[in-house]
This record gives structure tokens, sequence and C-alpha cells, in this order.
């Protein structure tokens, strides 16, 4: 898995609660990421095995909102992204501005 900033601050976004299912808005709004970059990430993390995603069942009629794609973190994803940030967060420089982390943490 290429690792980027947008794959990253998925990432970040997931492990807190990998097994709480989240969906397209609620990573938008959790990442900063606009649709047009966070829906290839999440079909990448699926593809290798990382992200599982169902659909709510749910009648968009009585909800009155289209049903929504939830994902979550597999097993693999979990062990995987966890290595990943640590790797990533160990080649960041210790000073300078954080990206919205603790003092000195990048927070992708």
């Amino acid at each position: 898995m290429r690792m980027t900033i947008p794959v990253a601050k998925v990432l970040a976004a997931l492990l807190p609660e990998p097994d709480a299912a989240r969906y397209g808005l609620d990573l938008m709004k959790a990442t900063g990421l606009p649709s047009g970059t966070l829906y290839p990430v999440l079909h990448r993390l699926q593809d290798a095995g990382w992200l599982a995603a169902d659909w709510e069942e749910v009648d968009p009629a009585a909800a009155g909102r289209p049903a929504r794609r939830y994902y979550r973190l597999t097993a693999e994803g979990v062990t995987a992204a966890r290595q990943a940030l640590a790797e990533l967060r160990a080649l960041a420089p210790k000073t300078g501005p954080a990206l919205g982390g603790p003092a000195g943490a990048p927070a992708w």
C-alpha cells in the first residue's frame, strides 16, 4: 500500500475506534478530505484488504436519505495501519508546527 498523506489521514481517523463503522461524510469531516480524494483512498484500502465496507440496511424513503455505505478497518488493516503510521511518525521531523496533533506530533 502506497502511504500518502490522504491515506494516512483516513487511517488515523479510523484507528481510534477500529471496530466502529464510519460513513463517507463522517470521514470527510474527520479528515478534511474532499469526496474526490476520500473515496479513491477508501477503495484502495478495500482492495488491499485493510478496510471492509457494508451498505446500511435502511429504507431510503423512510429514512429520508439514501442508504449509507459504512467502512471499518479489518484486523489486517488495524495491524497494517498502526505499523504504517508508526513508520511515518518515525520519519517526521521532531520540530516545526504540528498538523493539529499533540505538540511536535504530526496529525495525518
